[in-house]
């Protein structure tokens, strides 16, 4: 499951470090791996986060392989991992109540339309990725069903086009969504 690459002589299972090297991930947890960013020959950290005031993390990832590199920028895991979580049903939006009210007032501006990575964010290393959901459910969905649903759809989509190995999914549900009670109407009494 942790395809990321082909390599010339190399299983299919591992991933050319540049170096001349092979690196498969079987038989290793996610936390033996390291984080995304991490050097998987001595642990260090070729990115950082936003807490520590090291150099900024990069803004894509590379593929390496011996016909040539491939760079796949943030944003682009973001999307994909945004899409994916909207396709499962159940899940009404994406995002925290101050971002969905940002997101809402922009989506009304002439000429924007709204943002798919909205409450999704994003760690990429050069094999790995980890994301964050803020998630919106809708009310009468069974949240522990609905987070393997979205966590397996975005595990999937984002290691179908891209090749990076997920590490992890963490869900955050931050709101049900109950719906206009229309039912709840009476008809007026004077008309």
């Amino acid at each position: 499951m942790t395809t990321t690459t082909r390599t010339q002589g190399a299983p299919t299972d591992a991933a050319q470090t540049g170096l001349g090297e092979t690196w498969t991930g079987h038989g290793q947890s996610a936390s033996q791996r390291g984080r995304p960013g991490e050097d998987q020959q001595n642990g260090t950290s070729q990115g950082t986060s936003g807490r520590s005031g090291a150099p900024a993390r990069r803004s894509s990832t590379e593929l390496v392989t011996a016909q040539g590199r491939t760079s796949i920028a943030d944003s682009v895991v973001r999307k994909i991992a945004g899409v994916a979580t909207r396709e499962v049903s159940g899940v009404h939006e994406l995002g925290t109540g101050g971002s969905r009210a940002v997101g809402t007032f922009k989506s009304r501006l002439p000429g924007t339309s709204p943002s798919v990575s909205q409450g999704v964010t994003v760690e990429v290393g050069e094999r790995q990725a980890a994301v964050d959901l803020d998630v919106v459910c809708e009310y009468g969905v069974s949240i522990v069903d609905l987070s393997q649903a979205v966590r397996r759809n975005v595990v999937d989509s984002i290691e179908q086009m891209t090749g990076l190995e997920v590490t992890e999914v963490n869900i955050a549900v931050d709101d049900i969504y109950i719906g206009d009670d229309e039912s709840g109407q009476t008809a007026p009494r004077v008309q």
